[in-house]
């Protein structure tokens, strides 16, 4: 008889640990709370409209999330789930990077000295700064923030490049993030494979393109999908771990826990071991807005993102041009940024006035949508200590994209927990 395993949460990281958990002939159940699977990266409805609660793209160098999305998909999946570009950060008129078809890393230095919008010096200082920290392996203290990191970057390369760049990968200001894990990101998109700097653009929304063909994985499998089930309660003895869902108790060998961090002690009172929960204690959280604009006509922008000026967004994106309809923009906001902290309709006003400084001829939108998430990602600050996925307990095992200690919190970070903490599990529940 298969080993019955519960998942709790069904977002990217319960459902990598659902799926390898399942190819490996456990019997799995998933519980999650909503009706849509995905957590904070999930499809929701608007004005008839399917849009996500927030705008994630990947990179090339994802590799765990690549290699999940064939498994459930099947091998030739990602040119029709991907748009894959090489990498481009532009905000018109004012800055422009973009990588060549290079070996790496020459394709990034090629766009560092291509760059537009900063002064010849500026470009070359910038190619010094990349190649010490090449030299120095990407290594700095846990202690140092990207602000100090960035001490000697020429000040509008900072403004215009790096702080960009800081602020869409760990959502949180260079002033407190963690200078480390920003240099694992540069070491993951530029020093292997040029391809791994390619920016992969969704062309499905968030809950098609893994956690609903994970479902149905897990399913073909042998497994079960409980969705808009609340689990309240999970207990542990020598018989197993009991999970209990709405009134109804459920006996399991072992529980991957993986919802928010600012739930895990809820579910597990006491079961949890000190470092775990004084690492969950330790967590702050970073909001995400995203405002959609729906006009009339097709963007037609050139590409499917844009760097803006920063206030009150700073990237747009022509959902149009990938899964969207036609004049579907999404501009985000990441951390809290003063500009945000208005009425809905007042910030979506903020933003369309934002978007018609670059592109003046725009119509009127015919609606706007904000989707606000308060806890879409911790704070990835300097010398933040997160607990390890894995086992915490007899039974029980910790999975989401805040307990890989290498990434902030991507897609790839979620996956990545997610196989880690099933195959801690796999190891010894035999």
């Amino acid at each position: 008889m298969k080993q019955r395993i519960a998942v709790i949460g069904g977002g990217y990281a319960g459902f990598a640990a659902a799926v390898t958990l399942a190819a490996a002939g456990r019997a799995v159940t998933v519980f999650e709370a909503a009706r849509t699977l995905g957590g904070r990266a999930r499809r929701v409805e608007a004005y008839g409209t399917t849009v996500d609660n927030g705008a994630h793209i990947l990179l090339g160098a994802y590799r765990q999330t690549l290699k999940l999305l064939r498994t459930v998909h099947g091998a030739g999946a990602e040119s029709h789930l991907l748009e894959r570009r090489r990498l481009a950060l532009e905000q018109p008129k004012v800055f422009r990077l973009r990588t060549l078809a290079l070996p790496a890393p020459w394709q990034l230095v090629a766009g560092l000295l291509g760059m537009r919008g900063v002064s010849r010096g500026d470009r070359l200082a910038t190619i010094a700064l990349v190649r010490h920290l090449a030299r120095s392996g990407f290594q700095c203290a846990p202690e140092v923030t990207v602000a100090a990191l960035l001490a000697d970057s020429p000040p509008r390369v900072t403004s215009l490049l790096w702080e960009p760049l800081c602020l869409a990968a760990l959502n949180t200001p260079i002033e407190a993030a963690s200078a480390q894990v920003f240099l694992n990101v540069l070491r993951m998109a530029f020093a292997r494979r040029a391809r791994d700097s390619d920016l992969l653009f969704p062309r499905v929304d968030l809950s098609t393109l893994f956690p609903d063909a994970a479902a149905a994985y897990v399913a073909d499998h042998g497994g079960e999908i409980r969705a808009g089930a609340t689990v309240r309660r999970v207990e542990t003895d020598e018989s197993g771990v009991a999970v209990t869902a709405g009134y109804a108790e459920d006996k399991f060998s072992a529980v991957v826990i993986a919802v928010g961090p600012h739930q895990v002690k809820r579910l597990l009172g006491d079961a949890a071991d000190a470092a775990t929960c004084a690492a969950l204690d330790a967590l702050a959280y970073e909001p995400i807005v995203t405002v959609y604009l729906k006009y009339p006509l097709a963007l037609d922008l050139g590409r499917p993102m844009f760097k803006l000026d920063g206030w009150p967004g700073q990237w747009v994106f022509d959902r149009g041009s990938l899964d969207g309809p036609d004049g579907l923009a999404a501009v985000v906001i990441s951390t809290s940024a003063p500009g945000a902290r208005i009425s809905h309709d007042s910030l979506a006003r903020a933003i369309d006035a934002q978007l018609r400084r670059v592109w003046p001829n725009l119509p009127t939108p015919e609606w706007t949508q904000v989707i606000a998430e308060r806890r879409a990602t911790y704070a990835c600050t300097a010398g933040l200590i997160r607990p390890s996925p894995g086992r915490i307990a007899p039974g029980l095992y910790l999975a989401g994209d805040y307990t890989d200690a290498e990434l902030p919190a991507t897609l790839e970070a979620a996956t990545r927990s997610g196989v880690a903490a099933a195959r801690a599990l796999l190891g010894r529940h035999r």
